[in-house]
């Protein structure tokens, strides 16, 4: 996982570094994924999944560098929502194009444990994976199961 990742250029050199100290993509089954946590991570995603194995989505820092805002500041902090429209379209983009590309779509964050019905969405949007926090995985496996 290669958290950060902010233009295609560094995305190419952790590659390159991680050959060069025997980490290669693609031998015995090693898979990159690149965190798509920043604005560039969304607006190049087909760039990004030339050069990575696929996605982990970080929902809380894409938040809050698409919407410019810093979740610890308890002036702006109520902005700080995964369901804003931006960030929404944002997510559908990157899944979508995961799925076209036949990469692997994921998401961190804390959005997927607070609010069920963003759960239900990524769901349905197609993501493989959600992490969650262990008190509501039960209670968000069984709300998704329902579906």
């Amino acid at each position: 996982m290669i958290p950060f990742c902010r233009t295609i250029g560094e995305g190419k050199a952790v590659i390159k570094l991680m050959k060069r100290f025997g980490l290669e993509k693609g031998k015995q089954g090693l898979k990159v994924i690149v965190m798509c946590e920043i604005p560039s991570n969304v607006i190049l995603a087909k760039e990004f999944l030339e050069i990575f194995d696929g996605m982990s989505i970080g929902s809380n820092d894409l938040t809050q560098l698409s919407l410019g805002i810093d979740r610890d500041n308890a002036k702006i902090a109520y902005i700080t929502d995964e369901r804003d429209p931006t960030i929404k379209k944002m997510l559908s983009k990157v899944i979508a194009l995961c799925q076209q590309k036949k990469k692997y779509c994921g998401i961190c964050g804390e959005a997927p444990s607070t609010y069920p019905k963003f759960a239900e969405f990524l769901v349905k949007e197609g993501i493989e994976s959600i992490s969650l926090n262990p008190d509501t995985i039960i209670k968000t496996i069984l709300k998704l199961s329902k579906r």
